[in-house]
């Protein structure tokens, strides 16, 4: 029986997560299989995956083969840079204290990255509320200064219509002014 280590899709659609689990390579993707092992969450940024690492192992170490995602998947969690170390440890090319110490540097190598992508992804957020603030206050100020130039132009029409109004009413006032004044020394 040929086993295999894969994802088995669970979710709804669009959103998708798996299981990563050792099945009989018979078995259909999402039916039977023998042990889950872990999951994987693609939908966060960067990539949840929860993996329990030694039966990973050790499924790998009596011959389950991966698939290619799986395998990435492995890779990445450092289950197959293990199983290598093992296998050096086995043929005498290292010591087992030498193996722990190469993966405990590549175990925090590989954290510090995952922070920094982390700490990278907060600070562009941050970087793109600022921006947005900075537009929308351009914004606002531009608007501000339409409003306060449409005031103005309002406030410069009254006041021209009000001189107009006063200039219409001043000749007004002047010819009903001057019959009046005219009569009055007749009267005398």
């Amino acid at each position: 029986m040929a086993v295999k280590i894969r994802l088995q899709r669970h979710g709804k659609k669009n959103f998708a997560f798996f299981h990563i689990v050792v099945a009989d390579s018979r078995a259909p993707r999402d039916g039977k299989f023998i042990e889950q092992i872990g999951s994987y969450n693609p939908n966060t940024n960067p990539a949840t995956i929860v993996l329990n690492g030694e039966k990973a192992l050790a499924w790998l170490n009596v011959g389950a083969q991966p698939t290619l995602t799986a395998r990435r998947i492995l890779s990445y969690e450092g289950v197959l840079l293990r199983k290598h170390l093992a296998e050096g440890v086995a043929k005498g090319a290292l010591t087992e204290a030498q193996a722990d110490a190469k993966f405990a540097a590549w175990k925090e190598a590989r954290d510090k990255k995952i922070a920094d992508k982390k700490a990278g992804i907060k600070n562009d957020e941050i970087a793109k509320a600022k921006a947005a603030k900075a537009a929308e206050a351009q914004v606002n100020e531009a608007r501000a200064k339409a409003i306060a130039a449409k005031k103005a132009e309002a406030e410069q029409a009254a006041a021209k219509a009000a001189e107009e109004a006063a200039a219409e009413a001043a000749p007004a006032e002047e010819a009903a002014e001057a019959p009046a004044a005219e009569e009055a020394p007749a009267a005398e």
